[in-house]
């Protein structure tokens, strides 16, 4: 049964690095969103992408030594990569570079300039490189910049701006008759509050400080800002049109069902993109939903911090459905979900081998063993059984009420409901008593009908939330995958079906075993991103392998990096370095690298070398770096480590 379209989007990652686990986690909600949708018979259009340009993007292909293009391929490929290793369904993934769309969003620029929205003024501010943002005193937290803490420094600079203001009351009123616009709730209240009821200020939607970005066509020393290049892919990439002859999935999909984002970019997808919208005349999405944040022990995920954890390494360590499990149910509705591989360990015990394997691993068991793995078609009724039956019927309606309000780790614990539901039922039934009587082997028979029976119906509703572990339990119970209209009645499974072979879905885990297994991992990790470096022979003294070995090498997290004052060279660090003290060490590197650059980079330094003073200040050791010619000019560059290696780490 077709219930019509559905469009879902994720907002689009930004290729400035490897996304991390708590980025990941809003594709997997999004997957589980639109899988679910499918299931209940929804034509769905899923999109997602990465968003390609900007000033940051810029100076990090520098950095490296290749073009922005180069740089956001290798960026865009890598996310793409994750995004598969974790299963998503995306029908598209798009990318801002694409030459189509930036030829709307160019066409969208003129647009809006010509019917007066966009205007062309200067621009005055503190600008943070790393957030690419302009603010203005009173928003600094600190003196720094309110969204990462980074240093900021006076800027100013010709650009085109977008009359926010005049469309205010119009977005204000559209929140006010729907008030699902904007969801949870304390998202709504925040923007309106914090944004709207102030007053907004007129946006910066041009910049002439970098050039990889969209040109403005009739403007070219100008490309277009963030806000209408990333945004507008929410509607080019579907096929809308400035002319208005839009193509057939544009047509057919918008306006998008839900923007599913992170709570910290909601004010740029429930202000300026409605705005936007607005101002082309278009419909407004039906939902924006701002997720919360995965945080890592007790804090937001954060390279500067060191306590990055790949989505890649934990599905190594763990399997892809143990990960999404984990990130589906443990990240509540509106609040913020803790990861440590203590606490998945204890769900993939608890939950997944405890509850759902050793049922279907009991059951399918039992079946083969008693009965041969066929299905009877004997009914004796007995006082359980109906509870079970009922609880089956319920649970769909129930898990899609959720759904519907995008409470996903509610759905999930109507399923296991369920399964609590049937574990308990094999405990009061006790097949293996029934087996010992040939008397009751037609109980026995509709016991185990029973419990194969609820399998199916959990097999069909755990797929949008664990696919291949629901295809492995419908491999078991030899079965397509349940479609929606089965669950409307128990009975599916017929008389005299022959079921497959039983497998362990998941083993439980020995958590200090396997605390030892990941800590070893890491350290190997950490010895092998040590670059390989062929260097030329050099002269000089020898040095033996032995006092080489006194040099401690460690790798080091960058939480603050400034210049100098006085200094043309030099740049003081402030780094972690895994003791629980800040270690503060100055590299003579300013002519290579700005500050901003390195904040939040994983570096490797000598820590045991004594201190010098440079400068009137302290510095604590060396960081490592590789000095080469190119075109008769010298060239440095930090060595850098993968953000994985924890602050400490040895290398050797």
């Amino acid at each position: 049964m077709n219930k019509g379209p559905y469009y879902l989007s994720t907002a689009i990652a930004y290729t400035s690095g490897k996304p991390h686990i708590g980025n990941t986690y809003e594709v997997v909600l999004a997957d589980a969103i639109c899988r679910f949708k499918r299931l209940e018979g929804y034509d769905v259009y899923f999109q997602t992408g990465t968003d390609e340009h900007g000033q940051k993007i810029q100076e990090k292909a520098e950095a490296a030594g290749i073009t922005p293009q180069q740089f956001v391929d290798n960026v865009a490929g890598e996310i793409k990569r994750i995004w598969d290793v974790m299963n998503t369904s995306y029908d598209r993934f798009i990318r801002t570079t694409d030459p189509m769309h930036e030829r709307k969003v160019q066409q969208i620029f003129k647009k809006l300039y010509d019917q007066g929205d966009i205007y062309k003024s200067e621009y005055e501010g503190l600008y943070c490189t790393p957030c690419e943002s302009f603010w203005t005193e009173s928003q600094l937290v600190d003196g720094k910049c309110p969204d990462c803490g980074g240093e900021v420094h006076p800027a100013k600079e010709e650009a085109y701006f977008f009359k926010m203001s005049k469309y205010a009351p119009r977005l204000m009123k559209h929140i006010e008759e729907h008030p699902d616009f904007i969801q949870p709730e304390a998202r709504k209240n925040e923007m309106v509050n914090n944004f709207l009821k102030p007053g907004l200020q007129d946006l910066c939607v041009s910049r002439t400080s970098f050039t990889w970005g969209v040109p403005v066509d009739f403007d070219p020393k100008h490309v277009v800002y963030v806000w209408i290049d990333a945004l507008s892919n929410y509607i080019t990439f579907p096929g809308y049109e400035v002319d208005g002859n839009h193509g057939e999935q544009y047509k057919k999909y918008w306006p998008a069902n839900v923007h599913l984002i992170g709570k910290d970019i909601l004010r740029f997808h429930t202000i300026y993109w409605p705005i936007l919208l607005m101002a082309l005349d278009l419909p407004l999405p039906k939902q924006v939903f701002g997720h919360p944040w995965l945080l890592v022990g007790d804090g937001k995920m954060s390279k500067s911090k060191g306590n990055v954890i790949y989505a890649d390494d934990l599905v190594d360590l763990f399997g892809v459905d143990a990960v999404r499990y984990y990130l589906l149910h443990e990240i509540p509705f509106a609040s913020d979900g803790t990861l440590t591989y203590d606490l998945l360990m204890e769900r993939i015990n608890s939950d997944l081998a405890n509850i759902l394997g050793n049922l279907v691993n009991r059951t399918v068991a039992m079946s083969h063993k008693y009965s041969g793995g066929v299905l009877s078609d004997h009914a004796v009724p007995g006082e359980f059984d109906s509870e079970l039956i009922d609880l089956c019927l319920a649970t769909p309606g129930r898990v899609a009420a959720k759904m519907d309000q995008l409470r996903v780790a509610d759905a999930i614990d109507e399923i296991f409901t369920l399964l609590r539901r049937a574990n308990k039922y094999i405990d009061e039934t006790t097949p293996w008593v029934l087996a010992k009587d040939e008397s009751n082997h037609a109980r026995l028979d509709t016991v185990l009908y029973n419990l194969l029976e609820t399998i199916r119906f959990a097999a069909a509703l755990l797929h949008p939330f664990l696919p291949d572990t629901a295809e492995r339990i419908c491999k078991q119970l030899n079965i397509a995958l349940p479609d929606w209209d089965s669950l409307s009645a128990f009975g599916g499974l017929e008389a005299g079906h022959r079921l497959g072979e039983g497998e362990i879905l998941f083993a439980r885990i020995d958590i200090p075993k396997k605390m030892e297994e990941i800590n070893k991992l890491l350290a190997e990790k950490a010895k092998a991103a040590l670059p390989a470096l062929e260097l030329e022979p050099q002269s000089g003294e020898k040095v033996d392998f032995d006092t080489f070995c006194k040099s401690d090498f460690r790798a080091v997290k960058v939480k603050a990096c400034e210049a100098v004052k006085k200094s043309d060279k030099l740049l003081r660090f402030t780094l972690d370095d895994g003791t629980g003290t800040d270690r503060q060490i100055l590299s003579g590197i300013h002519k290579f690298y700005e500050p901003e650059q390195l904040v939040g980079k994983t570096l490797l330094a000598i820590v045991n070398l004594p201190p010098r003073k440079m400068m009137g200040l302290e510095s604590c050791g060396m960081l490592l770096s590789a000095v080469h010619k190119e075109k008769g000019e010298e060239k440095l560059r930090l060595i850098m480590l993968d953000d994985a290696i924890p602050a400490g780490a040895k290398l050797c």
